[in-house]
């Protein structure tokens, strides 16, 4: 039987994906040990470790001193928790788990878009505090007719696309630039937040897409506008955000994600005009379980000398 290859393991990611990988490798987990002892982990895997497994959303800097490493399998798609300059730099390939979530991701934004609209939250509340015989929940606002705004209309975009349809929603989109679909496009962001009824965002994160959508971006929403995030928290300046949800300037908003994860703006705690999820867009047993598949298939390809399944 022949050795088994070293895998270093740099965080928790899930559970069933890295009980496959402690099977079939010989595998480290760096995020069980305490600062100096990673630092010597990763000093006795030089020359011999090649590979690693990660969350893509967090990776720990010490991994990149391992001189030996080759490839990095990424559990998520945006990456931007990898330094991408550094893999350039040491010739590390990267790979990712596209497409898998699109579907759970997609139902989500919807599901965001119904809670905030009509107001289900408040309303599940209202019941169960006894305030429904007081009087009837107030109105919340219908989708037909609306036009829901997306920023970054990739596939996960076009995925809640699909879904926005059958409500009778009219979609319209800002990329950089404009794509061979039959929904109106923006050049401009904050032409398409005058525009939308609804601003959904669906940006990567990284430096290119830091605070895009600021206080002059949700003025342009107004006062009736609903924000939904689904992409990144880097994307919006959270602070500008918070000041919109109290002072009216937006009628509310579904967040999935954060700027600091799992920090939250302790502010929108007080507020009823937003709902908040702790990111579970892609969190479905099923989803999951497709991108633990694809983690394991680019390791695998990678130590048969195979093409990387899905190199980003």
């Amino acid at each position: 039987m022949s050795a088994r290859n070293d895998l270093i393991i740099v965080n928790d990611f899930h559970a069933e994906t890295i009980a496959y990988l402690d099977e079939h490798y010989n595998s480290h987990h760096l995020w069980e040990l305490e600062a100096e002892e990673q630092k010597k982990l990763i000093e006795s895997l030089q020359g011999r470790c090649r590979a690693a497994a990660t969350a893509s959303w967090d990776c720990n800097p010490l991994l990149y001193d391992l001189q030996s490493l080759e490839v990095i399998s990424a559990f998520g798609v945006g990456v931007d928790g990898i330094d991408r300059e550094r893999l350039a730099a040491q010739s590390i390939r990267l790979t990712n788990t596209p497409d898998v979530l699109n579907d759970a991701v997609a139902d989500l934004a919807i599901a965001l878009v119904l809670a905030t609209t009509r107001n289900l939250i408040p309303a599940d509340r209202f019941v169960r505090q006894g305030q429904w015989q007081d009087g009837p929940f107030p109105f919340g606002t219908g989708l037909a007719g609306k036009t829901l705004g997306i920023v970054g209309l990739g596939r996960i975009g076009e995925a809640i696309a699909e879904r926005a349809l059958p409500f009778k929603l009219k979609i319209a989109y800002h990329n950089r630039s404009r794509k061979e679909v039959d929904f109106e496009y923006f050049d401009s962001l904050k032409d398409l937040a005058e525009h939308a009824d609804i601003l959904l965002n669906m940006l990567p994160g990284g430096p290119a897409t830091s605070q895009l959508i600021d206080a002059t971006i949700l003025e342009a929403l107004g006062p009736e506008g609903i924000f939904i995030n689904v992409g990144r928290g880097s994307s919006v300046d959270e602070q500008a955000l918070v000041s919109a949800l109290q002072t009216g300037a937006i009628a509310g908003a579904g967040l999935d994600v954060y700027a600091n994860e799992p920090a939250v703006p302790e502010a929108l705690f007080e507020l009823d005009n937003v709902v908040l999820l702790p990111h579970i867009g892609s969190a479905t047993t099923e989803t999951r379980r497709e991108m633990g598949r694809l983690v394991i298939g680019n390791l695998e390809a990678f130590f048969a000398g195979k093409a990387l399944i899905t190199e980003v």
